[in-house]
């Protein structure tokens, strides 16, 4: 039986290995939370033996190793591990503790993002950069001062009247879509590519050539004064924060100050629900007590400061074992490659399937059957595999290849030349494409038919009971009666969701129908020119191209679905089911032509309407709601957490950005 000393030497040599893949190599081989889970041990087995405590247990450490590809820089100051709370009641027990130690709860709170990155400290004299280091052990760092340079968002000199000295902590981040490139770039030299934005950030920035980190598209947030020798006298962080934005540094504008710990659990719960709308990667909120006296008061334990903590957001990360790849066969006939994974909890559920988008994606990542792998899962986002964990590669991986006829009917799987995806070639004699199509064609991005779901549709077509979609409409209530789970009630529900499709929209049909290319603001161009699907499947190729938005392949894609005769008998089908194929008027139809003329990109979460409702009221007023800004765009209506590369376009090109309260009355009065 392992002792208690045995378990804590074994829990710090993990910890020291995985705090050195992390820190020096940028290279884990395990997820934060995993590190966390074995630190927590680590700190809760301590506490119960405390006389097995050493100096260099990790934790008594606020940092990971210096590296050596750069020279050591001491900090004027420590840099402080935080301590990690994942649940409100863990917020209350900190709060406690400094209720106890002051007497009183502590004079407001600070929230912040806490973004994924690498943590730097930079170091002003007389308002010039004269250092940037890495965070290191927390003592001692490395001197980054020539790759720091490169990065825009640090200045080189302060702006208005500057400290003689200010030492400044933040982080280095990379946004997504520089990710995205940057990974592109490496697959394209034959480079390794990177798991994820903090890692990219890391090695970008820990790079022996600036030139090299002057490439990559790096941001930084500033979060913290370590030091401030002639400058104001500020009484709280909040200002302190304030402060170094007028100097010219960049402060996160997410942050918020609050009164009580009510309204820190409430920007939680914000930033929480935000965190996938923004273009940056963030793993939870900072929380600090606002005052600086009191900061000075609580003081701190041997690793962290007694007057903040890190609110972790539920892990979208984890490492698991791919056990196989296998193929999917969609609506399309695209043959999506999926991984079959060793059941993991992330993101809050438990994970047995991820994606690996396409053939050459997954030859991208290098990811092979029997490799440990990263898998995220964000929010309500399909999970997928990120990358292999190639150090702990035993040999044994197996490579895999797209096989050469579909598992589920037996025809060819081809490759069109000049195309990413393989496809099927069974056509609507496939299985799994005809299950994927009804699927798509139930679904809210069709025509909305509640209670027709993957369960329903296999049970029907396991029983022969519909074939296309045109059958769906020709159920009778009796073929399902009987069945199991399937009362009255719950087939009358089915039946009503059913009835209720038949009188969708023409632009909702075509998107339910499934033509490649073809998505909603397409169809709503299609349905409002031609308002009805025959005479748009009359139409000839060039005059669909002609339509505003359209173009030629997609003009192409909508002429060749249209003159297939299988596609025309279906649409007769769907006629003769009831199903409307004309609009008595366009869906666009507008109520008004307050907006007539004007182009509008919504942005950001809105709390009185949905992004597609405000789109939607847009265009019954007669304007046009489009997803990107361009020289065309009226107005950017910017929500809560908008998309920032979408705000600076506005910004260059001087557009007018809207608030929630400036969009509604748009929406109420035009733009008298």
């Amino acid at each position: 039986m392992t002792t208690a000393e045995e378990r804590i030497e074994e829990l710090r040599q993990q910890l020291r290995y995985h705090g050195y893949r992390y820190h020096v190599l940028d290279e884990p081989e395990i997820s934060d939370t995993q590190y966390d889970v074995l630190l927590r041990e680590l700190v809760k087995l301590e506490e119960e033996n405390p006389l097995l405590i050493t100096p260099d247990s990790p934790t008594q450490r606020v940092g990971g190793p210096v590296g050596d590809l750069f020279a050591p820089v001491q900090h004027r100051r420590p840099l402080f591990s935080l301590d990690n709370v994942e649940a409100a009641k863990e917020l209350d027990a900190w709060e406690l503790r400094m209720i106890r130690q002051l007497g009183r709860p502590p004079d407001g709170y600070s929230c912040e993002l806490k973004i994924d990155g690498l943590a730097v400290v930079i170091t002003y004299e007389n308002g010039l950069l004269t250092r940037g280091a890495t965070r290191g052990d927390g003592t001692t760092g490395e001197d980054i001062t020539a790759n720091l340079r490169t990065i825009k968002s640090v200045p080189l000199r302060l702006i208005g009247q500057a400290p003689a000295l200010l030492e400044v902590r933040g982080e280095v981040y990379m946004p997504f879509a520089a990710f995205e490139e940057l990974n592109r770039r490496q697959t394209e030299a034959g480079l390794r590519i990177f798991a994820n934005p903090r890692n990219a950030a890391a090695g970008s920035v820990r790079q022996k050539d600036p030139g090299i980190t002057a490439t990559r598209d790096l941001g930084v947030w500033v979060y913290q004064v370590g030091l401030l020798e002639g400058g104001p006298t500020i009484k709280r962080h909040s200002e302190q924060m304030e402060y170094l934005n007028g100097l010219g540094l960049r402060v996160n504008p997410a942050s918020a100050a609050v009164k009580d710990l009510d309204g820190v659990k409430a920007n939680i719960e914000r930033a929480e629900k935000a965190r996938h709308d923004r273009e940056y990667q963030t793993d939870g909120v900072v929380v600090k007590v606002d005052s600086l006296s009191d900061q000075g008061e609580l003081g701190y334990t041997s690793h962290a400061p007694r007057w903040a903590v890190a609110f972790k957001f539920p892990a979208e990360e984890q490492v698991t074992r791919l056990n196989n790849i296998q193929i999917n066969i969609g609506r399309t006939g695209a043959a999506t490659p999926f991984a079959v994974l060793e059941p993991v909890f992330v993101g809050g559920a438990k994970v047995s399937f991820a994606t690996l988008h396409n053939e050459d994606e997954l030859r991208r990542k290098d990811v092979r059957i029997g490799d440990q792998v990263i898998v995220r899962r964000a929010g309500d986002v399909i999970p997928e595999v990120v990358g292999p964990v190639v150090s702990v590669r035993t040999g044994d991986e197996q490579e895999w290849a797209m096989p050469a006829t579909c598992p589920f009917c037996g025809n060819p799987i081809v490759r069109p030349s000049g195309e990413k995806v393989a496809r099927c070639t069974g056509g609507y004699t496939c299985p799994s494409r005809i299950r994927e199509w009804l699927f798509h064609f139930a679904s809210r991005g069709g025509l909305d038919i509640e209670g027709l779901g993957y369960k329903t549709i296999d049970l029907l077509l396991k029983e022969n009971l519909i074939r296309d979609p045109a059958d769906i409409f020709l159920l009778k209530p009796e073929q399902l009666l009987g069945y199991e789970g399937w009362g009255e009630v719950s087939v009358n529900k089915l039946m009503k969701g059913i009835d209720g499709a038949r009188h969708r929209p023409v632009a909702r049909l075509l998107m339910a129908l499934g033509i490649r290319h073809v998505g909603g603001t397409v169809a709503r161009v299609l349905a409002r020119n031609y308002r009805s699907l025959p005479r748009l499947m009359d139409a000839a190729e060039e005059d669909i191209a002609g339509q505003e938005g359209v173009g030629p392949v997609i003009a192409a894609s909508v002429h060749e679905w249209s003159i297939d005769p299988d596609n025309r008998a279906l649409v007769d089908k769907l006629g003769a089911a009831g199903v409307s194929l004309e609009d008595e008027m366009p869906e666009e139809t507008h109520a008004s032509d307050l907006l007539q003329g004007v182009t509008v990109v919504v942005t950001g979460t809105l709390n009185s309407m949905s992004r597609e409702q405000a789109e939607a009221a847009v265009v019954e007023r007669g304007g046009k709601a489009t997803s990107g800004v361009s020289k065309k765009t009226s107005f950017l209506v910017a929500g809560e957490s908008p998309g920032t590369s979408k705000v600076t376009k506005a910004e260059e090109l001087n557009i007018p950005i809207l608030d929630e309260a400036a969009f509604v009355e748009m929406l109420d009065k035009g733009l008298s």
